[in-house]
């Protein structure tokens, strides 16, 4: 998977938690050297292990309907304190405030960096520009769409009836 795809699935995924009522939502890009198993980590809070399980289900039926994909693994969604669920590329933290509070995984990742949606936004608004640019104008040659006259196909069915006619046959 691109870093470009990886961020328009991360941006869908902050999407989800917004809609869901995640509270305090971040993004953090993970230093390479530091971290080889994931390039962001998407952080949430919830205020009732329901509300956890229902930003969860956003974000795995968002990313599903927009992307094709599947978390790699899902890991406390019964009980709803903490939800981790890991897409390779970026993993999704989902917790109750005072879990939060309590494990602190900014403070955990500090290489990490945080980025801001809009900051993800223009990226990925960059590059799509710069691609247009770069790729060539395809332009189709419009199809002529050339219909059999009705008269010949008149011609066709009087030639077949005359055919079957018992008069042509001799009878």
């Amino acid at each position: 998977m691109t870093l470009t795809e990886t961020r328009r699935m991360v941006l869908a995924a902050v999407a989800a938690c917004d809609e869901k009522k995640g509270e305090d939502t971040r993004v953090l890009q993970l230093d390479p050297a530091d971290s080889a198993f994931t390039d962001f980590f998407l952080i949430t809070s919830s205020a009732n292990d329901r509300q956890s399980q229902a930003i969860a289900d956003e974000i795995e039926l968002r990313l599903k309907r927009d992307f094709g994909t599947y978390p790699n693994s899902v890991e406390g969604r019964r009980v709803g304190e903490w939800v981790l669920m890991d897409y390779v590329d970026f993993v999704v933290h989902i917790f109750l405030r005072d879990r939060r509070t309590f494990y602190d995984i900014e403070r955990l990742r500090k290489s990490a960096r945080p980025i801001e949606v809009a900051e993800l936004t223009a990226a990925l608004t960059e590059k799509t520009l710069a691609a247009r640019k770069k790729a060539p104008v395809k332009r189709e040659a419009k199809k002529a769409v050339t219909k059999k006259a009705p008269a010949k196909k008149v011609a066709k069915k009087s030639a077949k009836k005359a055919a079957k006619s018992p008069a042509k046959r001799g009878k």
